[in-house]
C-alpha cells in the first residue's frame, strides 16, 4: 500500500479530523523508506563520558544524532503535508463526492456541499432527524458569536429567557461552561464546543460565517443533528416534556473559581 493510500485510508476510518501527529505516529515506517533514511540512534547517556567539563566526542555525536533526528522529523511532517495537500486536491475534482478538508485542527473526509441534499434525503429513509428548535439555534448563534457568555447577557439579547435551552445545549454537547464571570454574583459563562465545530463542519471559531450566513447554515444543520438521547421527550400520553432549567448535578459539576476567559472557544 501506498504511502497516499494509507493516508486516505486513515482519514476515511477516522470517526473524528485526523491531526497530522495522528498521521505521523502510523506511518513513520513509510515515511522512512520512501524518504531513504532514518534518523541516527543517540547513544544512551552511560556512553557519554565527561571530560573535565570540555566538550567529549561522545557529546558532539549527541548532539549530532539530536540534530539529523530533528530534520527528520521535519522532513516527515513536510512529507506527509504533500500527500495531505495532493489528496485535497484530488478530491477537489468534480468527479468525486467526497471531499477532504481541516475541520477542528485536523484532517476529515466528508461529502461535498452540492451532495448534501442527495445525502440528507438517504440519512432520513434511515433514521429520524432530531431538530434544533428555532429558540435553542438563536441561544446557540448568540454563544457562537458572543462567547464567553452569560446566561442573562443571553437573555438580554433574546428577551426571553433561555434557562431551558442551555440545558438542552448542554445535553446535546453544542455547549459548555467556561468558567465564572468576575461580576457581582459570578453568573457561569458559556461556550461553544469541538462538537459545536464539528457538527457545522468548521475549522476553528475564527471561520464563523457573517450572521445571516449563519442563520442559513443553522437552518440547513437542524436535519443533521442527530443525537444519543433526547432532552425534549414525549410523553406516554404523546405530550411532550422539556428540561426547564439546568439540574442539581449539573450545577454541582459546573466550575467555581474560574476566571473570566475572554477568548473564545476553539
Amino acid at each position: 500500500m501506498s504511502l497516499k493510500a494509507k493516508i486516505e485510508a486513515i482519514i476515511y476510518a477516522a470517526e473524528e479530523p485526523v491531526i497530522l501527529e495522528q498521521i505521523l505516529s502510523v506511518v513513520a515506517d513509510e515515511i522512512s523508506a520512501e524518504l531513504g533514511s532514518q534518523p541516527s540512534e543517540a547513544p544512551l547517556p552511560m556512553q557519554i563520558v565527561e571530560n573535565d567539563g570540555h566538550p567529549t566526542e561522545s557529546d558532539e555525536t549527541l548532539s549530532d544524532a539530536k540534530q539529523e533526528a530533528k530534520q527528520h522529523r521535519e522532513r516527515s511532517r513536510r512529507r506527509v503535508r504533500e500527500v495531505l495537500d495532493e489528496l485535497v486536491k484530488e478530491y477537489d475534482s468534480s468527479e468525486h463526492g467526497m471531499e477532504i478538508r481541516q475541520v477542528a485542527g485536523g484532517y476529515r473526509m466528508s461529502t461535498k456541499p452540492e451532495h448534501h441534499d442527495a445525502v440528507r434525503s438517504f440519512a432520513k429513509s434511515l433514521k429520524p432527524p432530531i431538530r434544533l428548535s428555532l429558540q435553542a439555534l438563536e441561544t446557540l448563534a448568540v454563544i457562537a458569536y458572543k462567547q464567553p457568555v452569560t446566561a442573562p447577557e443571553i437573555s438580554e439579547i433574546r428577551g426571553v429567557d433561555c434557562s431551558g435551552v442551555l440545558a438542552n445545549l448542554i445535553a446535546r454537547k453544542l455547549i459548555t461552561t467556561a468558567g465564572r464571570k468576575q461580576v457581582i454574583g459570578r453568573p457561569i459563562l458559556y461556550k461553544t464546543t469541538k462538537d459545536f465545530l464539528l457538527r457545522f463542519g468548521l475549522k476553528d471559531i475564527n471561520e464563523l460565517p457573517s450572521i445571516e450566513e449563519f442563520e442559513k447554515l443553522t437552518s440547513a444543520a437542524q436535519s443533521d443533528l442527530f443525537v444519543e438521547g433526547r432532552a425534549d421527550t414525549n410523553g406516554a400520553d404523546g405530550s411532550s416534556s422539556s428540561v426547564s432549567e439546568i439540574t442539581d448535578q449539573q450545577q454541582a459539576s459546573m466550575p467555581q473559581d474560574e476566571h473570566l476567559d475572554t477568548k473564545a472557544a476553539s
